[in-house]
């Protein structure tokens, strides 16, 4: 399709935002989505600048009804839904495992597991009823690997990978794709969190080989391949984008 329909959670900032952007300059009709509705008012006359036909719906990826009620304003506006990119998510309480608390891990896995879980639930709902669609989930190099200080963040990432490849099985007879990206250190807020410091965060760079930090365009550039007619015989997959860190 030349103008299909995305759907973009967590879209306000960094990567969600940087995705919403790239389909956009790709034609794409755009459903974003956030917490804020006064930001994403902002995001949806940006998109509409560009020349996209777009709506934001303000939803918070933790509650059932709201997801439900997002997937369906989205199809109801636009007539189908073709991507869904699922990146709404946080970092949590980076720390010891000794610190964290059954409260940090809610925070963390409500958001970035439940969230996802939601997600998949109406959209393969409206997707499996087309015979068509492909989603791509949001995970991390850390959905793969272990992380010191930062063990709920990477068990809600493993979490998320195995969603995508399960989700990939039970959907492929009827014409759905289901993906990954996982990304390495990318330049946004949640990186400038997490890491803390100005030093911490030139310390990370320092052991990327390709010598910087993945920009969320960098990542956006991974679901539009996902999303495209390049990628009808990838599901199951998780495709890492971290400038060759895990390649040793």
């Amino acid at each position: 399709m030349n103008n299909p329909v995305v759907l973009i959670t967590g879209a306000l900032t960094g990567i969600g935002h940087a995705t919403a952007i790239a389909f956009a300059k790709q034609g794409a009709r755009v459903v974003v989505s956030g917490r804020r509705q006064a930001e994403g008012e902002v995001l949806q006359a940006e998109l509409k600048k560009l020349g996209a036909e777009a709506l934001f719906v303000q939803a918070d990826v933790r509650d059932d009804i709201q997801v439900g009620r997002l997937v369906d304003q989205a199809v109801a506006h636009f007539g189908r839904l073709d991507v869904a990119v699922n990146n709404a998510g946080t970092e949590g309480e980076p720390g010891l495992i000794v610190n964290q608390t059954s409260e940090s891990y809610a925070a963390t896995f409500d958001t970035n597991v439940l969230g996802v879980l939601l997600s998949l639930k109406h959209e393969l709902r409206a997707m499996t009823a087309q015979k068509s669609g492909s989603i791509i989930n949001i995970s991390s190099t850390y959905g793969h690997q272990g992380a010191a200080y930062a063990s709920v963040y990477a068990a809600s990432k493993h979490a998320v990978e195995g969603l995508t490849k399960s989700a990939a099985l039970e959907v492929a007879s009827h014409g759905v794709r289901v993906n990954a990206v996982a990304p390495g250190a990318t330049d946004t807020g949640m990186l400038d969190r997490f890491t803390g410091t100005p030093e911490n965060k030139a310390g990370i760079v320092s052991v990327v080989p390709l010598g910087r930090l993945a920009t969320p365009e960098d990542i956006a550039q991974a679901a539009l391949y996902l999303a495209s007619e390049g990628a009808t015989f990838v599901t199951g997959q998780v495709i890492t984008v971290d400038g060759g860190k895990t390649a040793g």
